[in-house]
């Protein structure tokens, strides 16, 4: 069974690559992030000529998550519980289903923006949030995944130059704590292999030739629980997807299971 999450930064931009890239990728189930698509207007029809359904949250402007699958579409949760919404309202950042034997939640953590700003503070309330919202499933029998864009690179070799983050948000400590946190709740860290380079970044800023210099960094995670981790048979970043025009800022990250 082969999972992967992709932050495509608008299916509506990218939709060409997203289909031919299932096409050919292999994937049974797809956990997308930044939509930035109603939901009426979510391209469930050539999704489905592909074989997949597709359980979507999602309201037209940032945000957004969906999870694709052809191994079968249940028990489709959308938001976060607890989640207290930020400058007055709660924004469409997370999605869980069942798809055939795993669970899985798509995720699009806050970004946090600055360190003294209001929506830092929002991003470690959503992460806590989180936490509380996963734990009967990460301790759980079941193959269990949170995967998605997290905005936080867990320790400082998952960044190009950690210096270059001095101050700024995705680096600091209490956001670091926060993802150790929800990984004490039976959640480990699938690290990736690259497919080039050292080191398996998933996302480049578009500015200053960021990824032809591989000045990247490692902020879309999965995090699975034991039975999940388990069946692990193989993990990579697909590099290759951030190439060309038109890609996003963001490449797929792939997780092969036998399960």
């Amino acid at each position: 069974m082969r999972i992967a999450t992709w932050n495509v930064n608008s299916i509506t931009a990218r939709l060409p690559r997203l289909l031919a890239w299932l096409e050919s990728s292999g994937t049974d189930v797809l956990c997308l992030q930044e939509a930035k698509v109603a939901e009426d207007q979510f391209p469930f029809d050539q999704l489905r000529d592909l074989g997949y359904e597709a359980a979507v949250h999602a309201t037209g402007r940032w945000n957004g998550v969906a999870v694709l699958s052809r191994v079968g579409l249940a028990d489709v949760v959308k938001g976060l519980p607890g989640d207290t919404g930020y400058d007055g309202s709660v924004e469409p950042r997370a999605l869980s289903a069942t798809c055939g034997p795993v669970r899985v939640w798509s995720v699009y953590v806050p970004n946090g923006r600055e360190v003294d700003h209001a929506h830092y503070a929002y991003k470690l309330r959503w992460l806590e949030a989180l936490k509380a919202a996963v734990a009967g499933d990460a301790g759980g029998s079941r193959p269990f995944a949170v995967l998605g864009d997290f905005n936080v690179a867990p320790t400082d070799d998952d960044v190009h130059d950690v210096a270059a983050f001095e101050g700024l948000t995705h680096v600091t400590p209490a956001e670091r704590a926060a993802l150790a946190s929800l990984r004490e709740t039976g959640l480990s860290d699938v690290v990736p292999r690259p497919l080039k380079y050292d080191h398996p970044f998933t996302y480049w800023d578009y500015r200053q030739l960021c990824f032809p210099k591989n000045r990247g960094m490692r902020i879309d995670l999965v995090y699975g629980n034991e039975p999940f981790a388990g069946a692990v048979k193989d993990a990579y970043v697909d590099r290759e997807e951030r190439k060309g025009k038109g890609a996003s800022d963001h490449a797929p990250v792939v997780v092969d299971l036998e399960v």
